[in-house]
């Protein structure tokens, strides 16, 4: 499937920014089950000042706003051409060692919440790729959607105590339970194109586990299915703060408002 994509996020602001800094991940590469035909990421209102790759093969930007701007606008535009490959990204490639996906973090750690959790999953006889798409419906109907309930900053322990959640939310309690499980599990960033719009409402979020034999596997909890040639990847991390498509500071500039516009069409 050919995917065509346009991402703008845009920030305005009261007074004129004195400084910023912000990194970006909002290129994708190609792998297995995406090749990446056309991408070109457009600022306003900042300029680059370095690219590179971090340690889980994300392209990330370096850019700097430019003093007294009051607006930035960020636009990525994109073709990729995508296969269903049932979520198997396949072999681990990256510079970070497999053993570094079993470490917690801040947004995945375990609390008496996550572990309560845990401890109704059931899947003793179940084998590691049965095991972790059991478990990914588990916490479907376990944690609801619900896009009220939580903020960028929540962690998995907090959605696990509340029983709701988004994508993001969903993603951390995958990764925190997988690890809890003995599998190596990372975040990733990307988009989906929903069957019934061409406008989608944000980007998206899923998990992927490393699994002998198959390698890297993605789950998608909020949908309950593995990515398919609807998702597009972007960037993957320990958790959202490795894998954000915008990350940074900016100083002055007094009150923030945001925009997103998000097309993704066949």
């Amino acid at each position: 499937m050919r995917l065509k994509i346009s991402h703008t996020t845009r920030y305005d602001y009261g007074q004129p920014i004195l400084y910023g800094l912000q990194q970006l991940r909002l290129t994708p590469h190609s792998s297995s089950s995406q090749q990446i035909l056309d991408w070109s990421v457009s600022l306003e209102g900042a300029r680059r000042e370095a690219s590179f790759l971090d340690q889980h093969g994300n392209r990330v930007e370096l850019v700097s706003v430019e003093p007294g701007a009051s607006a930035i606008e960020i636009t990525s535009v994109g073709e990729v051409e995508t296969e269903d490959r049932a979520g198997v990204v396949g072999d681990h490639a990256c510079a970070a060692p497999l053993w570094y996906f079993k470490r917690q973090t801040g947004f995945t750690q375990s609390g008496p919440a996550l572990m309560k959790l845990l401890s109704g999953f059931e899947s003793a006889d179940l084998n590691s790729v049965e095991r972790l798409h059991a478990l990914m419906a588990y916490i479907g109907a376990q944690i609801v959607y619900d896009t009220d309930a939580t903020h960028s900053g929540t962690t998995a322990e907090s959605a696990a105590r509340t029983g709701r959640g988004v994508c993001q939310d969903h993603t951390h309690i995958f990764i925190g339970m997988a690890r809890e499980l003995g599998f190596p599990a990372r975040y990733v960033s990307g988009y989906l194109m929903m069957d019934d719009r061409v406008q989608q409402e944000a980007s998206h979020a899923w998990a992927e586990a490393y699994v002998d034999g198959l390698g890297w596997v993605g789950f998608d909890v909020s949908n309950k299915i593995s990515p398919d040639e609807r998702y597009v990847r972007i960037s993957s991390g320990l958790d959202y703060s490795e894998a954000a498509p915008i990350s940074g500071f900016i100083y002055g500039g007094g009150k923030e408002s945001m925009i997103v516009t998000l097309q993704v069409q066949q």
